[in-house]
C-alpha cells in the first residue's frame, strides 16, 4: 500500500496497522535527506542504510495476556560503517540500536492506546559479542520489555545473518518527557 511520499508499506510483514507501517517508514525516512542518500549527519547516515522488514504486536510468551512490540530492521555493512580494523565500528553499532530499539516502543503503544511515544533515552547498555564486516546482513530485532506511563524498555539483538552469530544486544531505557504547562518558560 503506497501512501504519500513513495512510501510502500506493502514490503513490510507484520500485523500492525499499514497506518503504523507508513509511520514507522516515515520516521525513517524524515531521517534521511529529501533525496533519499545519506546526508551529512551521523544519524542521517546510519538511518539510510536501515530497511524495515517487520512490525508486528504479539502475546507475551511467559504472560499471554500481555502484549509486545516487535520490529526487525536489516542493513547492510558498506564501507562507511567500519573502523580501522575492517569491523563495523562500535559506536555505528549503538547508533543502529538506538534507533531501531525504539521502534516497538512506538509500534506497541500505537496499537494498543492509539498513541505511540519515542520517548528520550536514559540509558542503553550494549554487550558486543562478535564482529561485522563489508558485505555482512544484519539483523536487527528488537522487542518491547516494558511500557509504564513515564518508563519505556526494550531489548535489542544484532544477528549477522551471513556469518550465523549474534554480533550486540542490548537493553534501552528510555522515558516520556515531561511538558511543561504553558505557563512555564525554560530555565537554565
Amino acid at each position: 500500500m503506497k501512501r504519500g511520499n513513495d512510501i510502500d508499506t506493502s514490503q513490510v510483514d507484520g500485523n500492525v496497522s499499514p497506518e503504523i507501517k507508513h509511520r514507522m517508514l516515515r520516521a525513517l525516512q524524515s531521517m534521511r535527506c529529501s533525496t533519499g542518500k545519506p546526508s551529512s549527519s551521523f544519524e542521517n547516515m546510519i538511518a539510510s542504510r536501515l530497511q524495515l522488514t517487520e512490525a508486528s504486536t504479539l502475546s507475551k510468551t511467559e504472560e499471554p495476556e500481555k502484549f509486545e512490540g516487535r520490529v526487525v530492521i536489516q542493513v547492510i555493512v558498506d564501507e562507511e560503517l567500519l573502523n580501522i580494523d575492517q569491523n563495523v565500528h562500535g559506536g555505528c553499532t549503538a547508533m543502529i540500536i538506538d534507533i531501531c530499539s525504539t521502534m516497538p516502543i512506538y509500534v506497541l503503544g500505537a496499537s494498543t492506546s492509539g498513541h505511540g511515544e519515542f520517548g528520550v533515552s536514559q540509558s542503553l547498555n550494549i554487550v558486543y559479542h562478535s564482529p561485522a564486516l563489508l558485505g555482512d546482513k544484519l539483523r536487527v530485532v528488537s522487542t518491547t520489555l516494558a511500557l509504564g506511563s513515564r518508563a519505556l524498555s526494550s531489548r535489542c539483538e544484532v544477528w549477522n545473518v551471513t556469518r550465523h552469530r549474534l554480533v550486540a544486544s542490548a537493553v534501552h531505557i528510555k522515558m516520556v518527557p515531561s511538558k511543561p504547562k504553558a505557563s512555564e518558560s525554560a530555565k537554565l
